[in-house]
């Protein structure tokens, strides 16, 4: 049996951010949460207690995205200051900084053997990088907007990004070549997500959707649409994909069952804009980010 999505309840509420909190992120053995805001800090938590454990300083502006290392050593931040920076997860001490995006950095993400790191934002390019180094590999170029969101396949070999004009490119992450466009969208694409299995992408936007493609064909699957004040944001599947989550603009968190489209329940503690969800590793807890400053933990029966 797995999990039931359905049941989950409250279980503490993250505070001392001085502005909206938007990327969250958990550790890979899932004992660390991270938070950031436009008070261009980020925090790092006790998942299972919600315990401030340290807050790092040194960006100049908003922090758009963060990732950890898939071996949790190094957590990345990205920021509306043009810089992406490398952080010793377990000191906060600072690594380096990336400094070759001329606009707001938007997103940020370690491949799957932690070998690169990839970068997106306001330029209109996506960079990868050695991350070890912080040595730039290449840039992906032939975007016209924003890239909003850069994210890579489980097994490490696509790359998929998501731009202002609503359109999800799919490109061969050795390469740097494109693979295919993903064209359903009627406004920006606001997140992308692989399924753990890579057999799916989940992509939000603007227009009031989320689209579920087959990653192998490029094919629609199915589109989920809720009330008319959905504005669906950030996603987020259920370590056994069997669950997407969604955040919205209506301050709630809505879980749909993958398989059949169904909407499971809604999360409504939240009094504005839920801007981005993230599961634990193993499933047992849901994460949410706020523009109420806070951050919630959620477990199944509380």
């Amino acid at each position: 049996m797995g999990i039931d999505y359905g049941k989950l309840r409250l279980h503490a509420t993250l505070t001392g951010h001085r502005g909206w909190v938007g990327p969250i992120a958990f550790s890979p053995d899932g004992t660390t949460l991270t938070t950031a805001s436009n008070d261009t800090t980020v925090k790092l938590w006790q998942a299972k207690t919600g315990r401030l454990i340290t807050t790092l300083t040194g960006h100049r502006g908003c922090v758009f995205s963060v990732a950890f290392s898939p071996d949790g050593t190094t957590l990345a931040t990205a920021s509306d200051d043009t810089t992406v920076k490398l952080w010793q997860a377990k000191t906060g001490h600072l690594i380096t900084t990336l400094t070759e995006h001329r606009k707001w950095i938007s997103s940020v993400v370690f491949s799957p053997d932690g070998a690169v790191l990839a970068s997106a934002g306001g330029d209109g390019t996506a960079k990868l990088w050695q991350a070890k180094t912080g040595h730039l590999i290449t840039t992906l170029r032939e975007h016209g907007w924003a890239v909003f969101w850069v994210v890579f396949s489980p097994d490490g070999t696509i790359l998929a990004t998501a731009t202002a004009d609503g359109v999800v490119e799919l490109w061969q992450a050795k390469t740097g070549r494109p693979i295919t466009t993903l064209d359903g969208h009627e406004d920006l694409v606001t997140d992308v997500a692989f399924s753990p299995d890579g057999s799916l992408l989940a992509t939000s936007s603007h227009d009031e959707t989320v689209k579920l493609w087959q990653v192998k064909t490029g094919h629609l699957i199915t589109t989920l649409t809720g009330d008319e004040d959905f504005g669906p944001g950030a996603l987020a599947f259920s370590p056994d994909g069997t669950t997407l989550a969604t955040a919205s603009e209506d301050g709630t968190t809505k879980l749909w069952d993958v398989k059949t489209g169904h909407l499971i329940t809604t999360l409504t503690e939240h009094k504005h804009i839920v801007g981005s969800v993230a599961f634990s590793p193993d499933g047992t807890i849901l994460a949410t980010a706020s523009h109420d400053s806070t951050a919630k933990i959620w477990r199944v029966g509380g």
